[in-house]
């Protein structure tokens, strides 16, 4: 079974076992990560040292994650087993949560994570003490998509004179970072006043082994979210505020679209059963960990309405229309942009059902219908448009979401309300 280690510091000749085994978060360009941020987070400011483990535990679940390539595709993924050492600032705490938090990991990926933590002084540093008045209310996730953009706004709006919030966004895929700074942007144009900071974190496993050699690039990464979170609480635990998370609660819960594709449509990053229980389980640990979705019961739809209550019809098209929402890549070898999304993904009909069911104009540009023969067989290999209309046939049953593990103070009825609603606006993109 794979084994992976987090190291951080190496020799200046590394042996080949120890360089496949081994992810090295270094300050020089053999570090196995993306430069700019340091293992202590330095730069994200005095980060508490409990959630700078979280990062470093959420890097390395991360990498391992991209590194070891799953059997099959769709619905039909192997699980995999990975086991990891990571070391922290309180060896003791975590191991003694280790098999908690591997679970959590498990129902986020799908897979079975084994942890083990060992310990690692945190570096000496003075910390600057916090004023309270310089406190943020919030921290809110951006990550380019539309669901995070409207958070965002609708944050902005509830500020009061003389208080502020910060964005946090974080990208891998370069491609993402210009969406980002853009929905930024456009959040301080259309809600002036109150004061605004956007923190952008360029942070990831790069494509080659401290050695030179490659390593396996597995394209699903589910735990990506984890990381997002982590960076996100990292900066909330300077001010111990609360990290918001934006997410429409019918993705959220992810009903299945078919009894085969039972939660493989989508990520659990915001799932109910997901945040409660990394909430509890980075708190028993001792980590700031006060996670808030604020649209955790509306549909996608309902929020691009939100944004139509704040600035009008007109700037919500054009702001929701400049988002990114596909969940595929590749179309760079089909030359095509890789800021086009598809149209057919998952993701992408969502989006559009939601423009539709909202009444507000979508001028994304879709790559979905191609005329190119070969853009449309992939296109076609892509699309979930029939598993939707046949989900739409179907309907939303109670059977269904009693699978779903939904936490016990979200009842069945409401989660069956909010799927009604959110299928209703995929009937309007196929009436």
């Amino acid at each position: 079974m794979p084994r992976f280690t987090l190291r951080l510091a190496a020799a200046e000749e590394v042996p080949a076992d120890e360089a496949a085994s081994s992810f090295y978060w270094l300050s020089d360009q053999r570090s196995s990560f993306t430069p700019g941020i340091s293992p202590d987070l330095e730069q994200l400011g005095p980060v508490l040292p409990l959630n700078v483990d979280v990062v470093r535990i959420a890097l390395t679940v991360l990498a391992a994650d991209r590194s070891v390539l799953r059997r099959g595709g769709g619905s039909d993924w192997n699980q995999r087993q990975i086991d990891l050492e990571i070391p922290v600032s309180d060896a003791a705490t975590w191991n003694g949560v280790a098999e908690e938090l591997a679970r959590t990991l498990g129902f986020l990926s799908g897979d079975r994570w084994g942890l083990a933590f060992t310990q690692q002084e945190p570096a000496s540093k003075a910390v600057a003490p916090v004023e309270e008045a310089t406190a943020p209310r919030r921290v809110v996730l951006v990550s380019g998509g539309a669901d995070s953009a409207v958070g965002g706004l609708y944050s902005r709006s509830l500020l009061e004179a003389g208080e502020r919030h910060v964005l946090l966004s974080h990208f891998t895929n370069t491609m993402l970072a210009p969406i980002q700074r853009h929905i930024a942007a456009e959040i301080e144009q259309l809600v002036p006043g109150p004061s605004q900071e956007h923190v952008v974190v360029h942070l990831g496993r790069r494509s080659e082994r401290i050695d030179g050699t490659p390593y396996p690039n597995e394209p699903t990464t589910r735990s990506r979210s984890f990381l997002f979170l982590a960076l996100g609480l990292a900066v909330a635990s300077v001010h111990q505020v609360p990290l918001w998370i934006p997410e429409n609660g019918f993705a959220s819960i992810n009903p299945p679209l078919g009894p085969e594709r039972l939660g493989s449509l989508s990520t659990r990053t915001t799932h109910p059963k997901f945040l409660r229980d990394l909430t509890d389980v980075l708190t028993k640990a001792g980590a700031h960990a006060v996670i808030k979705n604020p649209f955790a019961r509306t549909t996608k739809g309902e929020m691009y309405q939100q944004v139509v209550d704040l600035v009008g019809l007109a700037e919500a098209s054009a702001y929701l229309s400049a988002t990114h929402s596909c969940a595929l890549s590749g179309q760079w070898t089909r030359g095509i942009s890789s800021e086009r999304p598809c149209g057919v993904c998952f993701g992408c009909v969502l989006r559009r059902a939601s423009f539709t069911a909202s009444g507000v104009r979508d001028a994304t540009d879709y790559i979905a219908p191609s005329a190119d023969p070969y853009v449309q067989k992939w296109l076609d290999s892509k699309s979930v448009e029939q598993q939707v209309r046949n989900f739409i046939r179907r309907g939303v049953r109670m059977r269904d979401l009693a699978t779903l593990s939904l936490p016990t103070d979200y009842p069945l009825r409401d989660a069956y309300d909010l799927c009604q609603r959110g299928a209703q606006e995929l009937r309007s993109l196929y009436p």
